[in-house]
């Protein structure tokens, strides 16, 4: 449980330290406005049945931060209270990007799991590829990106350019390190939710070895094959047992939800 908000959004960290990815340079937002929000539900697999144990809630809003216009983007992820006796989880991620170059400008995490309390204050500092936390500064790739504003950036990638196999790398910046992270794009489906069923484009996110993951490609991910790419289903295997996190509720989409096949 320890990285409970990156499990509910579906990016995790990879094994290695970055070698300056800067593939995720130079993008337009097409997909998110602000206004947005959404709700994610996570269901632990006990026994036989899947049991809904907590949810996430992601809005987006639209502000001025340091004089520039900013998506400031906040993630509260949280047990439900008749779960927190057994691990009681009370996360926030917040992230400002940059509306002109989809960069962060700052990120802040502050994290209550089971006891375990973590807070950080990152800014970036684009001229001098550096980034200054709470505990210090340190030299970053210079398109690097954390990891609430690497999920809305890849929100709009162009996966027409790709063929299923094909691994989508990028650089992030998260407890004071820099990770090189990928994705790999599987292909388009149609995935059944809780929601209802979707047409949807499937990857897999490499994760990191540990508590939690055994790590390599076991996380399955499907997002909404329209113009938003809204996050539908997460799908993976944990230390113990398995974990499955579905869309329950959105607002404010660019895009109308034409991806949706049947509504439950």
């Amino acid at each position: 449980m320890k990285y409970f908000l990156m499990l509910l959004i579906g990016l995790t960290l990879s094994s290695e330290r970055s070698q300056a990815q800067d593939n995720f340079c130079g993008i337009k937002n097409t997909s998110f406005k602000a206004g947005e929000s959404f709700t994610l539900k996570v269901f632990y697999n006990l026994g036989s049945m899947f049991v809904g144990a907590g949810e996430a809630v992601i809005n987006c809003t639209l502000e001025k931060y340091n004089g520039k216009d900013a998506y400031h983007i906040v993630g509260d992820g949280r047990t439900y209270r008749t779960y927190d006796w057994i691990f009681k989880v009370r996360d926030r991620y917040e992230t400002y990007i940059d509306t002109a170059t989809m960069l962060p400008i700052r990120f802040i995490r502050n994290v209550n799991e089971g006891g375990y309390k973590i807070y950080n204050n990152v800014g970036f500092n684009r001229e001098a590829s550096s980034a200054t936390s709470t505990n210090g500064t340190f030299k970053v790739p210079a398109c690097v990106q954390d990891v609430i504003s690497a999920i809305f950036y890849a929100r709009n990638i162009d996966f027409s350019k790709y063929k299923p196999g094909d691994k989508i790398p990028f650089s992030m910046f998260l407890d004071d390190e820099v990770y090189e992270i990928y994705i790999r794009y599987m292909g388009k489906e149609e995935v059944d939710t809780r929601y209802g069923k979707f047409r949807a484009i499937k990857f897999k996110p490499l994760l990191i070895k540990g508590n939690t993951f055994k790590g390599g490609e076991d996380m399955s991910v499907w997002v909404s094959d329209d113009g938003n790419k809204i996050p539908l289903r997460i799908d993976s295997p944990i230390s113990v047992g398995s974990i499955k996190v579905d869309m329950i509720n959105y607002a404010n989409l660019r895009y109308d939800l034409t991806s949706l096949v049947k509504k439950r």
